[in-house]
């Protein structure tokens, strides 16, 4: 049976363990912020949420479906929580050309609302300013290694990022990181965790 890193003993004698309690708190850091966040603005977390996805992401991504996956939620609570943003008129729905789905969009509103809110884990970020170039590629890949982990095992959804797109190569013409569609080599800064140009292998 796996040792727990919540155990003192088995926490200060390992470093992984360390490693996972650290992320843990930074998790903690990141609730914490956008619960204070959502309750400046009546809203809960997750609203806050689809509001700064909304956005950024581009409008073929602004769907219930395509939310309610990238946040690991049900169809059903993700229209919940759509639904009451519509009731503080934050987001409106804009049906697409056949009628029978529609994107979501922000209101004038809702606009200047997620722009306020899209700075929220800056306290988590200035931390990370303060690091060397060479520290801050270190700890990318090593957090895009866990998130793909936890990708390929199941728990969290497909994520948007090289390591698991179709123009991804590895270790390609004597390159570590390799982007077949654009045809170059790709820095250990250049690794994305959301790349517009993403695609599955699942649909290649």
């Amino acid at each position: 049976m796996p040792q727990s890193p919540f155990n003192l003993q088995v926490q200060n004698t390992q470093v992984e363990g360390r490693i996972v309690i650290a992320l843990e708190r930074i998790a903690q850091a990141f609730r914490v912020l956008l619960w204070s966040e959502g309750k400046a603005h009546a809203l809960s977390p997750v609203q806050v949420q689809i509001l700064i996805f909304l956005l950024y992401q581009p409008v073929e991504r602004r769907t219930v479906s395509l939310l309610a996956d990238a946040f690991n939620l049900t169809k059903a609570t993700l229209s919940d929580s759509v639904k009451v943003l519509e009731k503080k008129r934050l987001v409106k729905r804009l049906p697409k050309q056949d009628l029978r789905s529609h994107t979501l969009e922000l209101t004038t509103k809702g606009r200047e609302l997620a722009m306020q809110s899209a700075v929220f884990t800056q306290e988590i970020q200035n931390p990370i300013n303060k690091l060397s170039q060479a520290e801050k590629e270190s700890m990318l890949l090593g957090l895009l290694d866990i998130i793909y982990h936890l990708n390929q095992q199941g728990i969290i959804s497909i994520q948007r990022m090289c390591y698991s797109c179709m123009h991804y190569k590895a270790n390609f013409k004597g390159h570590p990181h390799y982007c077949r569609l654009l045809n170059q080599q790709l820095r250990q800064a250049d690794i994305r965790i959301d790349c517009p140009e993403y695609s599955s292998v699942f649909s290649a």
